[in-house]
């Protein structure tokens, strides 16, 4: 009798600990996702402007952000109507009052005379495939795309005002990772433009929410198959008993 109470206690006791492992993963699977729906918008990359980094087709996740949050670096999604007024994907590389210049002699383009290391670019080769220069209004953005020999970008604005920048209320979003193909992962921020002033944004919650959702689902598996588990190791065990009887 007091192996049988002993059982029912622990069949008891694993039974509250699984409801309460699946009722905590429901929170961490749902809150997961709502918390990724309030922050990012899903976008499909148009063109292949942006490759290497990102392909046409890919799924990309921007985080919703204000355009005075953008910094160097970053890979925004923004509408202009200069460009088109459609959804536009590009990097950041200059701010307001920066002054933009490629290619010297080191085929390397510089903000404000410093020159940029860029490894996202696809090939060894100069940053832009003609020479340019262009002063950064107060409150706007200068973009180009990271495949420079073909992309359509603020090279090909220069003429407009602002040469070919475009204001901080037209972006909509900074792009954080790319969610399929699954083997994108999360968007790095270059590290030669934090050594400008203002430096280079952070990452926003991605991998927390990506975590707190696969921690959800290993809670809720492993809850709920606590209960069938159970069940079969307590058939072996008594058919064993049963045996030696």
């Amino acid at each position: 009798m007091g192996t049988g109470r002993t059982n029912d206690g622990r069949g008891r006791l694993g039974s509250a600990l699984s409801g309460v492992a699946v009722a905590v993963g429901c929170v961490l699977f749902l809150g997961g996702f709502i918390w990724g729906a309030v922050v990012y918008q899903p976008y499909t990359v148009p063109t292949d402007s942006m490759a290497p980094t990102v392909d046409i087709g890919d799924r990309v996740l921007g985080q919703r952000i204000d355009g005075d949050q953008v910094r160097r670096g970053d890979i925004v999604v923004f509408r202009d109507s200069g460009w088109g007024d459609l959804p536009m994907v590009k990097r950041v590389v200059g701010i307001g009052g920066d002054e933009i210049t490629c290619c010297g002699e080191s085929g390397r383009l510089t903000v404000n005379g410093q020159p940029i290391e860029e490894p996202y670019l696809p090939a060894d080769g100069p940053a832009s495939v003609s020479n340019f220069t262009a002063r950064v209004p107060k409150g706007q953005l200068f973009l180009l795309g990271d495949e420079r020999m073909g992309s359509l970008d603020s090279r090909t604005h220069l003429e407009d005002p602002g040469q070919g920048s475009v204001p901080r209320s037209a972006v909509e979003a900074r792009l954080d990772a790319v969610a399929w193909p699954l083997d994108g992962g999360v968007l790095e921020r270059p590290r030669s433009f934090a050594e400008l002033p203002g430096g280079v944004s952070r990452p926003g919650p991605v991998k927390v929410i990506v975590g707190s959702v696969v921690a959800g689902m290993a809670l809720i598996f492993g809850g709920a198959a606590y209960g069938p588990l159970a069940k079969v190791l307590t058939r072996r065990r008594d058919g064993k008993a049963a045996a030696h009887v």
